[in-house]
């Protein structure tokens, strides 16, 4: 019934529409036709001229303020959330695939519940990822596991490289392909980017949907507000900086985010939640406060026998593995098998090794720090020589811009590569890094060249009349200072063009512009139309009013798209419209009263200083940090990034571009130069 009633008022408000667009039409046609037959006064052609922009007023700001009717507010959000659920699905299973070394083979993780001193979830003993293999008779699947689970509230914890986020992964995308209507999306959250200070956890919730998934805040807070988002919170132990190589039992933002976990709710109920954090760093917190109402699993070592069939499932040459698989197979304690214990290192192997070289010299290694050292130093020479590979990246270039976008994540600078592991970021965005270059430097840059670009209109001055020569090319003067004057005070948050029909907030932006834009037209006919004649009223009138719409409606700033650079993109865009829009506009105007050569000067002058700094301000100050930093790093820099994750060196998380893993984060940062002899 519901369904039959959406469809009855959707075809009713599909007719009024109809309805709408004809009343224009008709009133259109109207004033054409009595301009045409003639014998009106000035004053009477005017207002005809008006009649039809009247109409279409009313028209717009009818359609965009009405309320939507097609259901209920909660109908309304359980259909966003399926649309939501499938963005989800389609950008975390690249992700997931990914962890996996660009395969679908996975190791079937096995977990048990960890006992809790206070107030735990009630949950079964143990589980495995999935229900294939040993124990699938008796131990449920991750997703059946959490489904098992209450109240909702899963803690995941493990050693470094134990599987944790790939567990978190495979829960998240089989909870989606299970999803009824009713139930939360899962959407994946790195706590790195969580301002425990002044956000709460719903706020942190609605911002991930606007930056990773191109949200409108109207329509995220819709969903959070009827809690159908399932907070996916990786990562707990990247909060806080260790402690003479130690976590912080303290970790003052680890417990606040604690602390938030314990306060969410759903009504009189616990707030359900998935939260993934290293062992050590979770004992530490736990020593005075942890999460209450949950399961907390801890996942287990891989057993020998899963490590030596993982590694042979993803053998392409079994020859050059059998060494090392015989090894496996008699030793199963030995210090190597138990080296080999992690998901992290066990995907390492199989990729360095993949095409070529010999596993069996893993055999001579004597512990698992050499272990880690001589795998990653060949992990970035076999993925470039695996991968596609068609701007010819070489591993040297690969590992030394890599090693200098770590300088970015760490939060008090740049580092010597012999500090302590801290509490590094993980998120790479693009429109973030120019800091990287030098603050002053590339602020300095940025004003120097915007203000020669607006300059680049002043040759234009000197064909103006003799009389505006000078004033004119003061105004230019005066706008390059000014766009110089903005690029270092201003922020450089993206802007992209928005659909604004597609949101009730959209739709009442563009109303007020178009009714803004109406307003300032009937203003210039009322000072200036009578004078220079309908014609110019006409153009300058309709002129404004696009130019607002433009800039409020169409202009706004609804969130970065997902996609590598499409924010960069879409934030040149939105210059590019602003700019072009307000130049054309301030041309028109000056050309009808001034002349022509004036109203192209000043057009050009101010759409540029618009346009670069209302609009571009992100894409301009990006390319002019790729400029500063051409020695360091590839120009195409988002290009580059795009390719690291084809080739598994670097992850996608919504907006921004992450290490494939923690542990090649910090190795990266530690060694600035690539190894002389892999």
């Amino acid at each position: 019934m519901a369904g039959l009633g959406g469809r009855r008022r959707r075809r009713k408000w599909q007719l009024v529409g109809a309805l709408c667009a004809l009343a224009i039409v008709v009133s259109g046609v109207y004033a054409v036709r009595a301009i045409i037959r003639g014998g009106l006064q000035p004053t009477d052609t005017v207002t005809m001229l008006g009649f039809p922009l009247g109409v279409a007023g009313i028209v717009f700001a009818v359609l965009a303020l009405r309320k939507p009717v097609e259901g209920n507010d909660a109908e309304l959000a359980r259909g966003r959330a399926s649309t939501l659920a499938k963005q989800v699905e389609s950008g975390e299973s690249g992700v997931w695939r990914q962890l996996l070394g660009d395969d679908t083979r996975r190791i079937n993780l096995a977990y048990a519940l960890h006992p809790a001193a206070v107030r735990q979830a009630a949950a079964p003993a143990a589980g495995r990822l999935t229900a294939d293999g040993p124990g699938a008779v008796t131990l449920p699947d991750i997703v059946t596991y959490y489904r098992a689970t209450r109240p909702l509230r899963l803690v995941v914890t493990g050693a470094a490289g134990a599987g944790k986020t790939v567990l978190a992964l495979e829960l998240l995308l089989a909870l989606i392909d299970g999803r009824k209507d009713d139930d939360p999306v899962p959407v994946r959250i790195p706590l790195s980017r969580w301002d425990t200070e002044r956000q709460s956890l719903p706020e942190l919730l609605q911002q991930r949907l606007t930056e990773a998934y191109d949200w409108p805040a109207d329509l995220a807070a819709g969903l959070v507000r009827h809690h159908l988002i399932l907070p996916v919170l990786d990562g707990l132990d990247e909060m806080d900086p260790l402690v003479n190589g130690s976590p912080d039992p303290a970790a003052p933002r680890a417990t606040a985010v604690v602390r938030a976990l314990n306060a969410y709710q759903h009504g009189r109920n616990a707030g359900p939640l998935i939260l993934t954090c290293r062992t050590r760093h979770y004992d530490a917190l736990t020593l005075h406060t942890g999460v209450l109402d949950a399961a907390r699993i801890a996942v287990a070592p891989v057993d020998t026998d899963d490590a030596r069939a993982y590694l042979e499932d993803r053998a392409l040459d079994a020859a050059r593995w059998q060494p090392l698989l015989n090894h496996l197979s008699v030793h199963l304690g030995g210090s190597l098998a138990t080296t080999l214990s992690t998901p992290w290192r066990l995907c390492l192997t199989a990729t360095v090794y993949h095409h070529d070289g010999n596993p069996g010299e893993l055999l001579t290694l004597p512990d698992a720090d050499t272990l880690d050292r001589h795998l990653l130093a060949r992990y970035i020479p076999a993925a470039t020589r695996a991968a596609l590979n068609p701007h010819g990246y070489t591993p040297q270039d690969v590992h030394r811009w890599l090693h200098h976008l770590t300088t970015h994540l760490n939060p008090v600078g740049i580092l010597p590569v012999t500090a302590p592991q801290g509490a590094e970021a993980t998120d790479l965005v693009l429109h973030e890094l120019w800091p990287l270059a030098g603050r002053t430097r590339v602020r300095a840059t940025h004003a120097l060249i915007t203000t020669l670009t607006v300059l680049t209109a002043l040759p234009l001055a000197w064909t103006a009349p003799q009389r505006l020569t000078g004033l004119l090319a003061g105004a230019i003067s005066g706008f390059a200072a000014l766009a110089g004057v903005l690029t270092v005070i201003a922020p450089s948050s993206p802007a992209s063009p928005a659909n604004p029909l597609g949101t009730p907030r959209g739709r009442r932006e563009l109303a007020v512009g178009v009714a803004v834009g109406l307003t300032l037209g009937l203003t210039a006919w009322l000072t200036i139309g009578l004078t220079i004649g309908l014609t110019a009223w006409l153009t300058v009138g309709l002129a404004l009013g696009l130019t607002v719409a433009f800039t409020v409606g169409l202009a706004g700033k609804p969130g970065i798209n997902l996609g590598a650079g499409a924010l960069i993109r879409s934030d040149a865009l939105a210059g590019l419209t602003v700019g072009l829009t307000f130049g054309l506009t301030a041309g028109l105007t000056f050309g009808l009263t001034i002349g022509l050569a004036v109203g192209l000067a000043f057009g050009l002058a101010s759409g540029l200083t618009v346009g670069l700094t209302v609009g571009a301000m992100a894409s301009w100050r990006y390319s002019v940090f790729l400029l500063c930093s051409c020695r360091r790093l590839p120009f195409r820099l988002g290009l580059f990034l795009d390719w690291a994750v084809t080739a598994g060196l670097m992850r996608y998380s919504g907006p921004a571009y992450q290490y494939r893993h923690r542990e090649l984060q910090h190795w990266l940062r530690q060694h600035p130069q690539p190894p002389s002899a892999p």
